[in-house]
């Protein structure tokens, strides 16, 4: 996929639910995979020509495993001009060597939203962007329906009480083949992570059904999107105004 049909998934979204305003100061979570990575890039581009003039800064929060590598990251972010900081953390150490949790992800995802609101906040910036695609929105809506008995997933822009950000996810009309074409295409510098959770997770085995499910009956996905888009969910009306509204 070529990056310009990227800006237009991203450009749709942004519009469609208001994500960008004049003057926002948007922080990109960067964990190194291909989906944080397209949205890196996404945004810049699109900066360079949105009416709506705004400012980014990549984050990253490391856990604190021994593999990770960031030099290719620091190195796109000086190529693109873009701010990059990067928090370095104990929640590898406290999740998996301390605490030992059978079930790592929820307190892991915990720890790492509370370091990297920190660090936006002191960036100096009023959003954040979260790079998820279109198959997370659906695979969550599933987990939800499976394991909590309930419609739901997350919406497009979410404003958080607690820390005075807006969360946005310009991604979210963008297929993950969508995602894995872009990133082969322009070989941009993924990181593998070293989780040693990665790839056994609920999202894993919800991956899985879903493809099935896909396999078996050609466009479900889509059409659970649809059902997503055109339901009753909170935040997902489109062209939503200030955040009180949401």
């Amino acid at each position: 996929m070529k990056l310009q049909q990227v800006l237009s998934y991203v450009r749709k979204a942004v519009d469609d639910y208001h994500m960008i305003e004049a003057g926002d100061r948007i922080a990109v979570g960067i964990s190194g995979g291909k989906d944080s990575l397209t949205l890196l890039y996404a945004l810049h581009g699109l900066k360079r020509f949105y009416p709506q003039q705004f400012d980014i800064h990549a984050v990253t929060v490391d856990l604190g495993f021994e593999n990770l590598k960031l030099d290719e990251i620091k190195a796109l972010c000086r190529k693109l001009e873009v701010e990059y900081t990067i928090v370095r953390t104990d929640i590898a150490q406290i999740v998996f060597r301390d605490r030992k949790e059978e079930n790592p992800c929820s307190l892991c995802a915990k720890m790492r939203k509370g370091a990297l609101n920190q660090a936006i906040k002191e960036a100096g910036c009023n959003k954040v962007a979260y790079a998820h695609h279109q198959d997370d929105v659906i695979e969550t809506m599933l987990m939800s329906l499976i394991f909590e008995g309930r419609f739901h997933t997350f919406s497009p822009v979410t404003y958080l009480d607690r820390t005075g950000l807006t969360v946005i996810r310009p991604l979210m009309y963008m297929k993950e083949a969508d995602v894995i074409g872009f990133v082969n295409k322009y070989e941009v510098p993924v990181v593998k992570s070293p989780c040693p959770a990665d790839g056994h997770t609920k999202r894993e085995y919800v991956k899985a059904l879903l493809k099935q499910l896909n396999t078996e009956n050609p466009g479900v996905k889509e059409r659970m999107f649809t059902a997503i888009q055109n339901g009753t969910m909170k935040g997902w009306d489109k062209y939503l105004g200030s955040h009180e509204s949401r």
